[in-house]
């Protein structure tokens, strides 16, 4: 069977597909637009769709549109009712679910050949389950979801027995964890559906001084859900913009916030496993993105396994709309890395250097020259095979670094033009984890937080948080051989079994995923190599 899922009704529109029960190709219409996000999550866009990410998809299989067997659209306007009526301010939304109805006539006309009547609606927050629920290694599992909104409820919770998902609690509008952390998000100053990941990192730096009132206001209510009470923000922090400073009642404020946010998503999970008795724990929807969270639930939650979906976000309801109407006849295959998008081959690589008329080296060991240049401090711009889905970078499209040096976290800030504040992560090998991070191991897409050994703490400041942790990905010598081998190279070096990760970009850009984008922030960046492949390109040869 050959399934084509799509979102694209609010933001982070994508395509994936899935043949014969297969992961084949997963990507983010962001990736080709390079427009960061693909869309501002407004009605007045629900109407454009990923299809340079869908035509993609299609090649990377050699299919034609008429070839498909379904098409999955990861929203259900059938489920839409008028938002007023249940306390949510959008005048434009009745916009938004009108092209949803027509998005089977778009799809056609994007792609001569689709039979419109092959294109299925798949609730939105079941598309987020099964790319969480299907697509991790346990076949029976307790599935939570949480985000935004999708058609009229920001919550599910569910038991995948086999292919089959059984939903115990949805929590209706406009009661929603992850509209009141967006709303925090505006009223800090950032970008709403966007930057929310900054708000969990500032919340590092403050204390929970307010958490007795968000007890009052954001609570379970014993039955699978949750009530959000309306918030006077300024009560609390005064409102920020956009480049200021921020002040350390905003970070109380966001730590006050988030460690409520942790409280409730464990009180959720804890009454799905006294639903469920499931031992395993799989997760989607955007506020499963954030990895404190995460690790809150992994460690004080009653389940003995935690599988969260890389891409949390909207980006994965087009898997988990692929995966859900593949199950219908058959258990799909478990994802097993997030590398799902494009590749470029040796030959391509050495040719678009040519073109570019780039000196470059391609030498026989090529760990050894890289761990060398990160030993001696360099930043390096890294390169290789299938780009990342989701919005974490695993090796793939990474800048690395020497996590020995503090002013490395504040250097690679400056490169990616970010505020300080924020941290940066670190690879290490499985093998080598559990001496230094205490946490949920192994940890491959870096969605937990992990304690740094105080011993460690010093010798890797650049990737320790304030609050001395560090968001890791660990590296499975089988999976990742050239990573693996470059971090033996620079421990061999240096005596730390560590590198700094942070994702291949500058503010507000979405991750390098093509060669010319490669190249592109290398010409505009003072990282000292690119790693293109096999290739490497000096700075210093490449622009004298």
């Amino acid at each position: 069977m050959r399934v084509l899922g799509v979102n694209a009704i609010f933001h982070d529109p994508s395509a994936a597909l899935v043949v014969d029960g297969r992961i084949v190709a997963a990507a983010e219409e962001e990736r080709f637009s390079r427009r960061k996000h693909g869309k501002r999550p407004v009605p007045w866009s629900a109407w454009e769709l990923p299809e340079q990410a869908i035509r993609w998809c299609l090649a990377e299989a050699g299919l034609q549109p008429s070839e498909l067997d379904a098409v999955g659209y990861s929203f259900d306007p059938s489920l839409c009712v008028d938002l007023s009526g249940l306390g949510v301010t959008d005048p434009g939304d009745q916009v938004r679910v009108d092209y949803a109805w027509r998005a089977p006539r778009f799809l056609a006309a994007a792609l001569p050949g689709l039979d419109p009547e092959k294109v299925v609606f798949v609730p939105h927050h079941v598309a987020h389950a099964a790319s969480a629920g299907l697509a991790a290694p346990y076949e029976r599992n307790a599935c939570l979801v949480l985000d935004g909104r999708g058609e009229r409820a920001s919550h599910l919770a569910g038991l995948y027995d086999g292919n089959e998902l059984k939903v115990l609690a949805a929590q209706e509008l406009p009661h929603s964890l992850g509209l009141l952390y967006e709303d925090l998000t505006e009223h800090l100053g950032f970008l709403r559906s966007s930057d929310e990941y900054k708000v969990m990192a500032l919340a590092s730096y403050g204390k929970p001084r307010h958490l007795a009132d968000f007890r009052e206001l954001v609570r379970t209510t014993g039955d699978g859900g949750f009530v959000t009470e309306s918030v006077d923000w300024a009560a609390f922090a005064a409102a920020g913009r956009s480049g200021e400073e921020l002040s350390g009642a905003q970070a109380d404020l966001a730590c006050s916030v988030q460690r409520r946010l942790e409280e409730v998503l464990l009180e959720l999970a804890r009454w799905l496993h006294e639903q469920t008795g499931a031992k395993a724990l799989t997760m989607a929807g955007g506020t499963a993105l954030n990895c404190v969270a995460n690790s809150v639930i992994a460690q004080h939650g009653p389940y003995e396994h935690l599988w969260v979906q890389p891409a949390a976000g909207d980006a994965g309801t087009s898997l988990g709309a692929a995966l859900q109407l593949s199950a219908v006849t058959e258990r799909p295959q478990p994802m097993t890395t997030a590398a799902l998008g494009r590749e470029w081959s040796d030959e391509e690589l050495t040719a678009r250097l040519r073109q570019a008329a780039l000196p470059f080296e391609t030498p026989p060991d090529l760990a050894a020259v890289v761990g060398q240049a990160l030993a001696d401090n360099e930043i390096v711009a890294w390169y290789q095979g299938r780009s990342e889905y989701g919005p974490r970078a695993l090796g793939h499209r990474s800048l690395l670094a020497h996590p020995g040096h503090r002013q490395n976290l504040e250097r690679l800030n400056d490169i990616k033009g970010r505020e300080q504040f924020r941290p940066v992560a670190p690879l290490v090998l499985v093998e080598k984890a559990a001496e230094i991070f205490a946490g949920p191991l192994p940890s491959p897409y870096m969605l937990f937080v992990h304690d740094v050994a105080p011993a460690w703490q010093e010798r890797i400041p650049a990737v320790v948080h304030v609050d001395g942790t560090a968001r890791i990905q660990t590296v499975d010598r089988a999976d990742e051989p050239l990573l693996a081998s470059l971090l033996d190279e620079f421990e061999a070096r240096t005596g730390l079994p560590v590198l700094v990760n942070t994702s291949l970009n500058t503010a507000g850009r979405p991750m390098v995923d093509s060669p010319s984008d490669a190249l592109e922030l290398f010409g505009s960046t003072p990282a000292g190599l690119l790693v293109l492949g096999p290739h490497v390109i000096r700075r210093q040869a490449a622009f004298r």
